[in-house]
């Protein structure tokens, strides 16, 4: 039987709730942790080396609530569920994260929730993560083809839009990320070919984006603008474009991305898109998932024109 360590009652000020006031003030909070270790038994070694260090433990679960900010308990659990398998050698995690004072009538307790989880488990989970809503709503937009998933990272657009019969170019820097999501892949028979490339590196030429190719391009919470042009030459005619991340709202609200360049300038998506033909176009407060509770975003859906029909061409 694997050792158990017990770590009761952490306590923090956390930014966690439903409205936009609850995740700005932040409130008492509480967690309990039962870990069972991977490694061998400190009981004859007498070894901190031997078993996990509850106090390196407690420290990031300290940390890593007070600076994340979540729509639901849920989503915070999963992020610390996500830190304790990556850093810690623990094979199962049993966690009870609570507010101590909730906002509710009636209630003289916390109220919160409690999770049983194996790292075996939480890998499955976080392999194929769910698309984000804006993709998931307009999915019916997109006519079967080719699709590329830029800064692609663990590849849930990737996935999804193989699923749905696509066969996928998914781009990105992160080597590792990128040798998971084709391992996923592989072992689900999808269409997704994988390149790992620096797409923010200095170069006058972009293979990884050539022209008139793609029926879809996916791009998801990554911004760098000198990649425009490229985007959309690499559309075929009537290739749609799904656009979303960060306006600068959402920094000056909640101070992220770190950096304000990472962010949108108010209609700043729609003047880098000018040649495509508009179909949707959505700027102010969405549904972020993935632990982000709402954030200000840009969203847009664009589709390249047909070339223009010269006179003599016309029937």
């Amino acid at each position: 039987m694997a050792d158990r360590i017990v770590i009761e009652r952490l306590e923090f000020q956390g930014r966690c709730g439903i409205t936009a006031e609850e995740r700005r003030q932040p409130q008492p909070m509480a967690v309990d942790l039962e870990l069972d270790c991977e490694s061998r038994s400190a009981a004859g070694s007498d070894h901190l080396g031997d078993t996990v260090d509850y106090a390196a433990v407690a420290e990031r679960i300290v940390d890593l609530g007070g600076r994340e900010v979540c729509a639901l308990l849920e989503s915070l659990g999963e992020k610390m569920l996500t830190m304790l398998f990556t850093e810690f050698p623990v094979s199962r995690a049993r966690l009870w994260l609570r507010k101590l004072a909730p906002p509710i009538a009636h209630t003289a307790g916390s109220v919160g929730i409690k999770v049983d989880r194996s790292r075996a488990t939480h890998h499955e989970q976080l392999i194929d993560p769910m698309p984000s809503r804006f993709v998931a709503q307009h999915m019916h937009r997109l006519s079967k083809g080719r699709a590329l998933d830029v800064a692609s990272g663990s590849g849930r657009h990737a996935l999804y839009l193989a699923s749905h019969g696509f066969e996928v170019d998914a781009i990105d820097r992160d080597g590792e990320s990128l040798a998971k999501l084709s391992a996923e892949a592989a072992r689900r028979h999808l269409h997704v070919e994988t390149k790992h490339i620096d797409l923010e590196r200095v170069t006058d030429e972009r293979p990884e984006f050539p022209a008139n190719t793609y029926d879809a391009i996916i791009v998801s919470f990554y911004l760098h603008r000198p990649l425009f042009p490229w985007l959309i030459e690499a559309l075929k005619p009537q290739g749609m474009l799904l656009y979303e991340t960060f306006t600068i709202d959402n920094y000056v609200r909640y101070r992220h991305p770190r950096r304000w360049e990472f962010c949108l300038a108010q209609n700043e998506l729609l003047r880098l898109t000018s040649s495509l033909r508009v179909l949707s176009y959505d700027e102010g407060e969405h549904e972020g998932g993935h632990g982000l509770g709402s954030v200000f975003t840009a969203q847009l859906i664009a589709q390249k024109p047909r070339p223009a029909v010269r006179a003599h061409e016309l029937p």
